[in-house]
């Protein structure tokens, strides 16, 4: 039996991961599975049925972020939609020029495929971040050449946290594009910030943009990208004329229903779900600073995403610290899910200036809606506890090192 009987149920603080699906947003997608199960693609009655939720969806998406319905398109995640948004922005507009830009800390989602470019022959820069994460809009202007087709940058961090500055990072580009220009395009990577952030890509200055459905208490399977009109993409995904030609195959009614459910929900509760959680997470800060001396706090102090609390401990694994924190009912992660299986230390701690050995001892706290003050005290009672026996364990290893 695990030791979370004691307290009776799972602490769940991996919301960045992934969030569970709100129950009204799941009774919205109900009856979309069945009976009203028709192919969006269809000529008749049920398809044409199905093909107008998707387009009503369309345009509740799209006034959410202050866009056009026709500049939304649905993926099958986030991931896709960063895919489609760096390979297919330089594939399409390789005549224009062969430069791409990505921060040094986008999700492996943007980073794999600036890598994918490099063997197709783009040059990549990739921008320095400051010790807190903060991309710098004046050193992303000196790194702009004339051949820059594109250029990302992550609205939030999903691992520290770090709200980039997005708007004047927008405004540099704008002041290098040429008198009516389209380059650089400008990317932003949104799914953290959806639930806690201003999404209206008019005053952000994007013209790419993603966004997730499981990370907003929406279904996984369902993403979307901003694409404002005359943005050339390339599809990556072919065999069918599906959103616009740009994503193939047949879309999932009930997932984007789901997802525009989820999408309005987390802006109209962001505010006041901002002011409650930041509030749970600076009490959380403070008791572990106040129990744990030597911890360090990952991530800006003030531009940071109001649920997130990433740490880092000195000489300590933090896979050990998560297998015993789950051994007590409490989930936790040490960085991006996607990476979750590497041994490599994450390249966003690196980044920001942290040696190998420490990085491997850092852990990410991530709030969410189902988050009590009680679940917190739970983890403050717990989680020093494990540190103080993780630092003995490693002491003891380094003394019997030294003697040897």
């Amino acid at each position: 039996m695990s030791n979370s009987a004691a307290y009776g149920k799972t602490i769940y603080l991996d919301y960045a991961a992934t969030s569970p699906t709100d129950p009204e947003v799941l009774e919205k997608m109900r009856p979309y599975f069945s009976p009203q199960y028709g192919n969006p693609s269809s000529l008749y009655q049920s398809g044409r049925r199905a093909n107008r939720i998707i387009e009503l969806c369309r345009e509740d998406a799209a006034k959410i972020i202050n866009a056009s319905p026709g500049e939304i398109i649905f993926t099958g995640s986030g991931t896709e939609s960063d895919n489609l948004a760096i390979l297919g922005a330089a594939r399409a507009n390789r005549s224009a020029g062969n430069h791409v830009i990505v921060s040094a800390i986008e999700h492996k989602a943007v980073l794999e495929s600036a890598k994918e470019l490099e063997q197709e022959g783009f040059k990549v820069a990739y921008l320095p971040v400051d010790k807190s994460g903060r991309a710098d809009p004046k050193e992303l202007a000196r790194a702009i050449r004339p051949e820059t087709i594109l250029v990302s940058v992550m609205y939030a961090n999903n691992e520290i946290g770090t709200v980039e500055p997005i708007k004047e990072i927008a405004e540099a580009i704008n002041k290098k594009r040429k008198s009516g220009g389209a380059f650089p395009i400008f990317h932003t990577d949104a799914c953290q910030a959806a639930g806690y952030l201003p999404l209206d890509v008019k005053k952000l200055g994007a013209d790419l943009m993603t966004l997730n459905g499981s990370k907003i208490y929406g279904p996984k399977g369902i993403g979307a990208l901003y694409v404002k009109k005359r943005t050339k993409l390339a599809p990556i995904i072919l065999g069918g004329e599906q959103e616009s030609g740009l994503r193939a195959g047949t879309e999932s009614v009930p997932l984007i229903v789901g997802f525009a459910e989820a999408l309005r929900k987390a802006q109209e509760s962001r505010e006041e779900e901002s002011k409650r959680i930041s509030t749970l997470r600076d009490y959380f800060e403070k008791r572990l600073k106040e129990e744990i001396p030597n911890i360090l706090i990952n991530g800006d102090p003030k531009s940071r995403l109001p649920n997130n609390l990433h740490v880092s401990i000195p000489n300590i694994e933090g896979e050990s610290m998560l297998l015993l924190l789950d051994n007590y009912g409490i989930e936790a992660s040490t960085g991006s899910a996607c990476s979750a299986k590497s041994l490599s230390p994450s390249h966003v701690l690196l980044a920001i200036g942290q040696s190998p050995e420490l990085a491997h001892g850092s852990i990410r706290f991530t709030l969410g809606k189902y988050t009590s003050k009680d679940d917190l005290d739970y983890v403050i009672l717990i989680f020093p506890e494990i540190v103080r026996r993780l630092e003995s364990t490693s002491a003891l290893t380094l003394k019997s090192q030294k003697q040897k």
